[in-house]
């Protein structure tokens, strides 16, 4: 199977809320993520990514139900694992949820959860959102204990955390690049599905190739700031094919 591109619209509402904060709902409010959804899916995205945070810094609620009802694709709904947002994420019956960290002094994700720690309280939301029919993916590091406690939470998919990798130079960057590879077999070898994401960008996502088993890429911030020079259906086009080039 190719490999898949989640485009992230996040920023696109974060552009929003810098002027439509608190009237988002306006018609005047623009740019309207719903919009930049559908261009990103004629332009070959395979499905669009949205995380519904707590703060509701860019995306609101409101979005994440035009999102479900608009897509031909599918929604990947990020979220925390916090009541009301379970709430919503039960109402919506995204095709696919991603369970992530969340601190709000953060200016993005920082890191994967901790699948141990937490074990119990992500165990009852997984088994709410499998009832409805959502598929779960958590967003975790490429650490072995974590894999396993993510294959013990039966969640259908993890998304490996790639900041580390992306941040990294020279032999550190090989490291993570070999923790990212050692992680996704141990992954599939205990029948889950790999996704990936984090700070890829059009220049290091092809050095992500030597992971093997991947099915989607999640990317969001370097496709937002490429289409503020090329448009977005270019950008996401551009990225498209570059995801075309990991070895099936």
């Amino acid at each position: 199977m190719p490999l898949r591109l989640g485009v992230n619209l996040d920023h696109a509402a974060t552009l929003r809320q810098a002027r439509y904060a608190r009237d988002a709902q306006s018609s005047l409010a623009e740019p309207d993520p719903v919009e930049a959804a559908l261009i990103a899916e004629k332009a070959g995205a395979d499905g669009i990514t949205a995380h519904l945070r707590e703060d509701r810094r860019h995306m609101q609620d409101r979005d994440i139900y035009r999102l479900k009802e608009s897509l031909q694709t599918k929604l990947n709904l990020e979220m925390g694992n916090a009541p009301e947002i379970v709430a919503i994420a039960l109402q919506v019956k995204a095709h696919d949820a991603c369970l992530v960290p969340e601190n709000r002094r953060e200016i993005t994700t920082e890191g994967g959860l901790d699948c141990l720690t937490h074990r119990a309280a992500l165990e009852s939301t997984i088994g709410k959102l499998h009832a409805v029919g959502t598929v779960v993916s958590l967003f975790i590091d490429p650490d072995p204990e974590q894999i396993c406690a993510a294959a013990d939470l039966k969640a259908a998919y993890i998304e490996l955390h790639t900041g580390a990798f992306a941040n990294a130079t020279g032999r550190a960057r090989q490291h993570e690049l070999q923790r990212l590879i050692t992680g996704a077999q141990q992954a599939h070898d205990l029948g889950l599905r790999i996704n990936a994401g984090h700070g890829l960008n059009y220049e290091n996502v092809s050095e992500l190739f030597t992971v093997p088993h991947l099915v989607e890429l999640n990317i969001g911030h370097a496709i937002i700031s490429r289409a503020l020079f090329t448009g977005l259906a270019s950008a996401v086009k551009e990225m498209k094919t570059l995801c075309q080039g990991y070895p099936l």
